[in-house]
């Protein structure tokens, strides 16, 4: 249960104790984030629904539950999302890609991401006001975690969490949270649900290769970015023929 309450301590903003972590706690928390990514999207689908039964406008709905989810999240993965995304649109070796992504300010491709990617949840979220379906899109996106901190697959650069999480992950862990998923979605949403599981975790490992390859392995950074990608896509796949 220390990894659980770990992965609320790093990937919410709920205030829960958990001292200094050792490799093999971070490691479990990286294993727990779909749960908690569930968690998060259950209650970002209840504010749509809540909303838009008050009579709020679906996609004033949505853009509110996408605030909810950012604050919730401490906004970390908007920021690992628009860092990786200046990282792979800059020139030069990987120490440069690095260095941008180190700067605090958010470049032109970092902005772009995060309006697209904030724009399309909302829109989407609007059209989906089904909490399971929402918590289904959000635990996808966070058993990419463990994708990219497979086994194999080193840090880009000490210290940090990607440090603390590169390589702590056999490349079953993963499998098995997309296949429940997939199972998941198949009982909620049929061949669509599994479509949203699929094609965000083939979305997960297209970013994981390019990136280990630009940035010579992963970063915290990546995490967040991964995350963002899937469950925006899963979204998008869940709202489509509705």
């Amino acid at each position: 249960m220390r990894g659980l309450a770990l992965a609320l301590s790093w990937l919410t903003v709920l205030p829960v104790r958990t001292g200094a972590p050792d490799a093999r706690t971070a490691a479990a928390a990286i294993r727990w984030a779909p749960l908690v990514g569930g968690l998060l999207g259950a209650a970002a689908g209840g504010i749509v629904l809540g909303l838009t039964a008050l009579g709020v406008v679906p996609l004033v709905a949505g853009l509110l539950a996408v605030g909810f989810l950012a604050l919730a999240t401490r906004g970390m993965h908007l920021d690992g999302l628009a860092d990786t995304a200046d990282g792979l649109g800059c020139y030069g070796p990987p120490e440069r890609a690095l260095a941008v992504m180190r700067d605090g300010g958010a470049g032109p491709f970092g902005v772009v991401a995060l309006v697209v990617v904030l724009g399309v949840q909302a829109a989407a979220l609007a059209t989906v006001p089904d909490p399971l379906l929402v918590a289904l899109a959000a635990a996808a996106g966070r058993a990419g975690f463990a994708w990219v901190c497979r086994r194999g697959v080193p840090a880009a650069r000490p210290g940090g969490l990607g440090a603390t999480v590169a390589g702590s992950q056999p490349w079953w862990v993963p499998a098995l949270w997309w296949t429940a998923l997939a199972g998941a979605g198949f009982a909620l949403a049929g061949v669509r649900g599994v479509l949203a599981v699929v094609l965000g975790a083939g979305l997960v490992a297209l970013l994981s290769w390019h990136t280990a390859r630009r940035f010579g392995g992963m970063t915290g950074d990546v995490l967040g970015a991964a995350t963002e990608l899937a469950t925006t896509v899963a979204l998008v796949l869940l709202t489509t023929g509705r």
